[in-house]
């Protein structure tokens, strides 16, 4: 599935969505239940292997609406500003679209090490004492990259 954007003067290439996805705080996560009903909510996350990382506690909404249905959607806003005098704003944005699936072992490990260069930079020691205390109280997914879309009015 491939997002056709009606500006097209505001699309961004590959790599600067790449870019605002690296650098973003957090991101919207999308999905449905199986009666057909979006959730969406904000995470942390962080950004390797040609995919985005996430974890979260052992149940929950999105993991009932992940295993009925792991296509997902994910949205990051990078920089806005609002332009009261042109009734406007400056924004970044990008829209990943692309499947959730669960992490394990090796890969669950460089992911929660990914969330931790990311967030706690300066707490490295006592972060990797932490993933080692929690690891088993967390699932991490992976979605994968199927299709990005950036947008931008700068």
């Amino acid at each position: 599935m491939h997002h056709e954007l009606r500006r097209k003067e505001r699309a961004l290439t590959e790599p600067e969505a790449r870019a605002i996805l690296e650098r973003g705080e957090y991101g919207i996560l999308s999905t449905c239940d199986p009666d057909g009903q979006p959730y969406g909510i904000p995470l942390s996350y962080c950004l390797g292997n040609d995919a985005i990382y996430f974890h979260c506690a052992l149940e929950g909404h999105k993991l009932t609406d992940i295993a009925a249905d792991s296509r997902v959607s994910f949205c990051v806003v990078g920089t806005t500003e609002v332009l009261p005098d042109q009734f406007a704003t400056r924004y970044e944005s990008v829209v990943i679209s692309g499947r959730a699936t669960e992490v394990f072992e090796e890969e669950k490990q460089q992911a929660l090490e990914g969330l931790l260069a990311k967030y706690s930079t300066a707490f490295r020691l006592s972060g990797l004492d932490y993933i080692e205390a929690k690891r088993e109280l967390t699932k991490v997914f992976k979605i994968s990259i199927d299709d990005i879309c950036g947008k931008a009015r700068r």
